[in-house]
């Protein structure tokens, strides 16, 4: 989406991601405990498309409905000391309308000719009629997508959260009564009933209604292991407005291999927009890297429109310069691109599979340029000076010093 910030904020806008102080590291394989129980999980309700608020009935007791705030501060959600990684699987939950001559092109990463600009540019969810995506055979969801946990041979779930949102406001108004609650499903299994075990945070801002929610999945996903997870009803507007329509989920995978690196694995977790003056840059310090270490880290966030510059994700240890994150996929100006990616590509095994997810990104960036000189601190800071857009999740894995 592009907005017309006004006055104030037309000088500068930038927003910053804040994120959470990590603690010292535990133990080997020890993990930060969650701040709250696991997600509900149970069979979907006959018509899995009118979920209501309030208490949802489940195989495990009845679950309150999450409370909501406007503001969620990022904080840190999960950390361990162990061999292994963190793998996710994502996609949208809304895209073009297919009638639209122009939509092809935009989904997959081409220019498009639009009223906005002089010339083909690429496409952003403002320009089209948005519609639902919905890749499963069951009648009674509204929207659905699907994509590839992969984890290597030998490996353990340690943690997993699904992390879902949107916004409600397009032509049409969603109520946002089942911000809370989304369907998921195993490789080859059938819907279950998920519900978010802490605050959602649901904002309205720069023209649209913003939410994002999550939910401890690490049972399920331990005991399925890696292959196609689908994700249905994600509580989204569909239509066609200047804000522009957007959503998807990304599912956050931790393991334990053996086979591994020592690593630190690490997610963060918050939700607000980026812009408005804010500039916050946190330190996680407590986390012992050695010299040319490796690392990942990746990032969830929501209505970055690809082709409009001044959003950056960068890197600092404290012992070098800041490292401006990017690639091929993800340029250092443009990392809000409106991707799902891998470093340097795209990310395959995924339905539907569009190069251009018009307003949801979550990508994995390469980290071994700025951890060269070793260290015990990182610190990441998202700008926004033109994208309203919005932040949700970042998480890490950088090997430790022995």
């Amino acid at each position: 989406m592009r907005t017309n910030p006004g006055p104030p904020l037309r000088r500068t806008i930038v927003g910053a991601l804040a994120l959470g102080a990590l603690c010292v590291p535990a133990a080997a394989g020890a993990a930060t405990p969650p701040p709250a129980p696991p997600a509900q999980l149970a069979a979907p309700a006959p018509s899995v498309g009118a979920a209501q608020a309030g208490p949802q009935q489940t195989g495990q007791g009845t679950a309150a409905a999450p409370g909501e705030a406007r503001d969620v501060p990022f904080a840190q959600r999960y950390h361990a000391l162990q061999h292994g990684g963190i793998v996710r699987a994502a996609n949208s939950s809304i895209s073009c309308r297919a009638t639209s001559p122009a939509c092809a092109n935009a989904r997959a990463g081409r220019s498009v000719a639009g009223a906005r600009a002089k010339g083909p540019r690429a496409g952003v969810n403002g320009d089209f009629d948005m519609f639902y995506v919905d890749t499963d055979t069951d009648p009674n969801t509204y929207n659905s997508s699907r994509a590839e946990v992969r984890t290597p041979k030998g490996s353990r779930v340690s943690y997993a959260r699904l992390y879902w949102g949107g916004n409600l406001r397009v032509g049409e108004q969603k109520p946002p009564k089942d911000n809370g609650r989304v369907l998921f499903a195993e490789p080859g299994g059938s819907y279950k009933a998920v519900t978010a075990d802490t605050v959602v945070g649901h904002r309205a801002a720069y023209g649209a209604d913003a939410y994002q929610a999550s939910a401890d999945v690490t049972r399920l996903v331990r005991d399925s292991g890696p292959g196609q997870y689908t994700v249905a009803q994600v509580n989204v507007a569909m239509g066609r407005s200047a804000a522009g329509a957007w959503g998807g989920w990304t599912l956050v995978v931790a393991y334990e291999n053996p086979a591994e690196p020592l690593r630190h694995l690490a997610l963060w977790d918050g939700f607000g927009p980026l812009g408005a003056g804010a500039d916050r840059t946190v330190r996680l310090r407590g986390m012992p890297f050695p010299a040319k270490a490796s690392g990942r880290a990746g990032l969830v966030a929501y209505d970055g429109d690809r082709g409009t510059t001044g959003d950056s994700l960068t890197l600092s240890t404290g012992r070098t310069a800041t490292t401006v994150l990017g690639d091929g996929t993800n340029p250092g100006a443009d990392v809000l691109n409106s991707t799902i990616s891998e470093p340097g590509r795209a990310v395959s095994g995924r339905t539907p599979a569009y190069a251009n997810t018009l307003g949801y990104d979550s990508d994995v960036f390469e980290l071994g340029k700025a951890l060269r000189r070793g260290g015990d601190q990182l610190a990441f800071r998202l700008v926004s000076q033109r994208d309203a857009a919005w932040a949700g999740a970042l998480f890490v894995a950088v090997d430790a010093r022995k």
